[in-house]
């Protein structure tokens, strides 16, 4: 079992950033994709960005430009770094991990864009 703790979530202004982040601790495989999804009120849930333990990196391409991705393989933890945010980014974002054929999930973090 994999366990993913989320952080960072709140209330922003548009144009304003924030900073998520998500350590995963238990079973941790040695090769792993850890990612950002969110989902908006009536909406299905929809990638945001994804990172490989090596870096290679995938975003939406509502967050190019505007989000950035990292991860701290020593520490298990996933970054997504928020600028320009806009209302419509406004969604609960959950954290992934995909590693030894498992897939788990954070509890989700919720982030409001609005003035």
């Amino acid at each position: 079992q994999v366990q993913l703790v989320e952080s960072g979530g709140g209330l922003v202004q548009p144009g304003g950033s924030l900073r998520l982040s998500c350590a995963a601790s238990g079973r941790i495989a040695s090769i792993s994709v850890m990612g950002w999804y969110r989902q908006a009120p009536g909406k299905l849930r929809e990638l945001v960005a994804r990172i490989t333990g090596g870096g290679s990196t995938n975003y939406a391409s509502s967050a190019k430009g505007r989000f950035t991705i990292s991860r701290d393989n020593a520490k298990n933890t996933v970054y997504l770094q928020m600028n320009s945010l806009k209302p419509e980014d406004t969604a609960v974002y959950y954290c992934n991990y995909f590693g030894g054929h498992n897939d788990y999930w954070g509890q989700g973090t919720q982030v409001t864009v609005s003035s």
